[in-house]
């Protein structure tokens, strides 16, 4: 560098230099005044804004979201990956002002790109796996596999229909290596006696530990006493859930405030039809449980506020939305739901006859009415 090419270089920064003790003195005095500054990086201008109501400041600034489709591509995931990390509760989505598919925030994408081992992280954390490569997985026999999750050692986590239109069961990966590490005697050796009986016996726990993984993590995405109850009656048919809440009105709600899958049914027809099916109870105790839950979920419902009728929609709607606005965030925001326990039998802490009985009184036994499928 020559010495006027020093100089000049001099020059432009102690100008620039000067510029900048400016803009920081007219900022001190802008702040003293009750003003808020506004720069132009493109110009370098300066302009003053008073501060107040109906002025954004940056600190009020709205928080800028994306669509699902662009989530996915930033977190190097697909786009079904990236639908059941929303369900697990790892990835937070919003709620969009007056419906639409939800957004994420660009905040949570960056909090999980900040994650130690990311992308493969994330992607790893949801990889299902199905019979074949869980069976290879665990180093068992496809049909070990098929017997361990018929007896409910290991529970799907989603499901698709193949081409006969026969339900494939998926499972977390991650979840299959915690079973093989805890219960590393039931990969090898003879089936425990009471293991063989139930499967000798044709039962099949993998759709009822469906439901139930799904409810429990439904109800820990929301604070809303009715989308609670709304969980619970979803495992039931309309004839089960017309005898515990026999106010049409109540049942309408329901219905209404029911939450449905984050970003939408089921494409087919088929699947949508197998997806109802998969969802309603068909066991006597898995019943009487799931109708015990919603008649419990149901009294605090009706505590905090009454279903809505007819003239009284428009402000229902408004006040569910102010409490439940939060709660379309998926996530570790909320509030933990313990795992649901597993159901009693049938006839643990139920008599026969208060079984039969017709409901007399407004305990919480005459209100299941314990009349309906299963249960003679």
């Amino acid at each position: 560098m020559t010495v006027k090419q020093a100089l000049r270089a001099h020059t432009v920064a102690q100008d620039a230099d000067t510029k900048v003790r400016a803009v920081r003195a007219r900022t001190r005095g802008a702040r003293v005044n009750g003003t808020s500054v506004r720069g132009d990086a493109r110009t370098g201008d300066v302009g003053t804004e008073p501060e107040g109501e109906g002025v954004r400041t940056a600190s009020a600034a709205p928080a800028v979201t994306v669509a699902a489709g662009r989530a996915a591509q930033e977190l190097g995931i697909r786009r079904a990956e990236f639908e059941l990390a929303v369900h697990l509760g790892q990835i937070a989505v919003v709620g969009v002002p007056g419906g639409g598919r939800p957004r994420v925030h660009e905040e949570e994408i960056a909090r999980l790109r900040e994650q130690p081992g990311f992308p493969d992280g994330l992607a790893e954390r949801v990889r299902t796996v199905g019979t074949a490569e869980g069976a290879a997985l665990l180093d068992i026999a496809p049909a070990r596999f098929t017997r361990l999750a018929r007896a409910g050692c290991v529970s799907p986590v989603t499901f698709y229909l193949n081409r006969y239109r026969a339900v494939v069961w998926l499972y977390l990966a991650d979840e299959l290596a915690a079973f093989a590490a805890r219960e590393p005697d039931l990969l090898a050796g003879r089936t425990p006696p009471g293991m063989r009986s139930t499967l000798e016996s044709g039962a099949d726990w993998r759709p009822r530990n469906w439901r139930s993984q799904r409810i429990d993590r439904l109800l820990n995405r929301t604070r809303d006493p009715w989308v609670r109850a709304a969980v619970q009656a979803s495992a039931l048919d309309p004839v089960q859930l017309a005898e515990v809440v026999d106010d049409p009105y109540e049942r309408a709600y329901l219905v209404r405030v029911r939450p449905e899958p984050v970003f939408g049914r089921p494409g087919s027809l088929a699947a949508r039809e197998a997806m109802g099916q998969l969802m309603l109870a068909d066991d006597p105790d898995e019943i009487l449980w799931r109708r015990v839950n919603l008649t419990l979920e149901l009294d605090g419902a009706r505590a905090d506020r009454p279903a809505p009728r007819p003239g009284e929609d428009g402000a229902t709607r408004a006040a569910t939305a102010v409490r439940s606005g939060a709660d379309t965030r998926g996530g570790t925001g909320l509030v933990p739901f313990a795992a649901e326990p597993a159901p009693p039998p049938a006839d643990a802490g139920l008599s026969t006859s208060a079984a039969k009985a017709a409901p007399t009184g407004k305990g919480l036994l005459a209100r299941l009415g314990r009349r309906g499928r299963g249960t003679g």
